[in-house]
């Protein structure tokens, strides 16, 4: 597959909280940085998502009394999966990780920010409604087919890729590039609805080389 000057790679949140030691770590998730600097090197387009929540997030179980991470509760917006504090504005986990460098990235994304809601889509927040901003910004620099790599798949990897392809945008998971938390089954069922949507997963070694 060629990869062309219309073309994005959209690397979510890979930092020091959801890799190894960190508060929401996802298993192996320092392993995808290499894969993502291997695949980096072939796009002209890269964007960086980082989840930026303030202390008193909603998300957060410890700001729900007597409940503990990981349950689910009903907010006004949906179901929503309570986690451990993490990636909280200006501490360490919030950082990338220090092995991450990408420093030709044309943007940083912050996510999560609004205390009252979470936001796992790089496009939307968690009541499908509220836009982040990316997808003007493509719009705009007319890039029209995203691949994505991060963590974790089944979460925010995941439904980006999904919103993408609601945007009637291409949208490519780049599988190896990616790691999974698998909650109560959340990898299969990402998948079945990857493959309703019309989701491509795709392995990086499947990537060929930019055409400007």
């Amino acid at each position: 597959m060629r990869i062309t000057a219309h073309d994005v790679l959209i690397v979510t949140d890979v930092q020091n909280d959801f890799c190894p030691g960190g508060a929401l770590a996802v298993p192996d998730g320092d392993a995808v940085i290499e894969v993502v600097h291997r695949v980096a090197a072939r796009f002209e387009h890269i964007v960086l998502v980082q989840d930026w929540h303030p202390a008193d997030h909603i998300s957060f179980a410890s700001n729900h009394p007597g409940k503990r991470p990981f349950e689910q509760i009903d907010l006004p917006y949906g179901s929503q999966t309570l986690w451990p504090d993490h990636c909280i504005q200006g501490s360490f986990g919030a950082d990338f990780h220090p092995a991450l460098q990408l420093p030709q990235a044309e943007l940083i994304l912050r996510k999560g920010f609004d205390p009252l809601i979470d936001s796992y889509s790089v496009f939307f927040e968690n009541d499908r409604i509220t836009p982040t901003g990316l997808a003007g910004y493509l719009r705009e620099r007319n890039l029209t087919r995203v691949f994505l790599a991060g963590l974790a798949y089944d979460y925010c990897v995941g439904y980006s890729a999904l919103d993408a392809r609601r945007l009637v945008l291409e949208a490519f998971v780049i599988r190896d590039a990616c790691r999974a938390i698998d909650l109560s089954g959340s990898v299969a069922r990402i998948e079945r609805e990857f493959a309703e949507a019309g989701v491509a997963l795709i392995e990086s070694g499947e990537l060929a080389t930019v055409i400007r």
